[in-house]
């Protein structure tokens, strides 16, 4: 059987007991860094064996796993950080068991965009999660897609990218659309600032943005006079 288990998105006590038990019991653990579920799995006491899979090895990865939960192996799927398979592996892997009559459980746990969501400020009841932007091509299409959309919208970016995207969103999106940053959720320096993404623009420029970061922006809201989406 496989298991899908999420990890900490930052407090390695933000992780549940069914998780836990699960990593305990399993034969082995799959993971994007060994180094890093090494370090969590040391934390927790779990002495388990440790296999790379991640988007650069999966596909070749794929047969060898499958084969092992054919023979009755119980086997664990985790990321680096938070549910695997949100903008993480994990989608390959789950098609192929389900195509083999391999089972699937997927336990609860923390992933980085619903605290994101719910601590920004934004309209929760619908919202769009798009993850990660293309990085080239089919990016402005993107934009030209989500900069329409009257539901509140949900991107994960890398520090290093983030005053592109704010500029992005300025220009496909509009100067005065509210914006929130969220930023290293659930550790020390956890931030989160909504404001209008000129004045983000503003705020990261005179102080960088580190650590890992979710950007919820606000839906194109509806003009009660005159029933047309108008920018605000």
């Amino acid at each position: 059987m496989l298991f899908l288990v999420p990890t900490p998105i930052g407090n390695l006590d933000d992780i549940t007991l069914r998780a836990i038990k699960t990593l305990n019991d399993c034969d082995v653990v799959l993971s994007e860094d060994t180094r890093t579920s090494g370090k969590l799995l040391k934390h927790y006491n779990i002495d388990k064996p440790l296999w790379s899979f991640h988007a650069f090895n999966e596909h070749k990865a794929l047969k060898n796993i499958i084969d092992h939960l054919k023979q009755g192996k119980n086997i664990v799927l985790i990321s680096d950080a938070g549910t695997p398979g949100i903008s993480d592996p994990g989608f390959l892997l789950v098609r192929e068991c389900q195509s083999n009559d391999i089972k699937v459980s997927c336990l609860p746990g923390a992933t980085a965009f619903v605290p994101a969501l719910v601590a920004s400020g934004m309209t929760t009841d619908k919202f769009y999660f798009e993850g990660f932007l293309p990085h080239k091509k089919g990016r402005q299409t993107r934009w030209k897609f989500l900069c329409l959309l009257d539901v509140t919208i949900i991107l994960y970016e890398s520090p290093h990218r983030l005053m592109k995207c704010l500029e992005e969103i300025k220009e496909f999106v509009g100067e005065h659309r509210r914006v929130c940053i969220a930023r290293e959720i659930s550790k020390i320096y956890e931030e989160f600032i909504t404001m209008s993404v000129s004045d983000l623009i503003v705020h990261y420029t005179a102080h960088p943005a580190k650590g890992e970061i979710v950007i919820v922006i606000e839906g194109k809201q509806k003009d009660a006079k005159n029933k047309e989406y108008t920018d605000n």
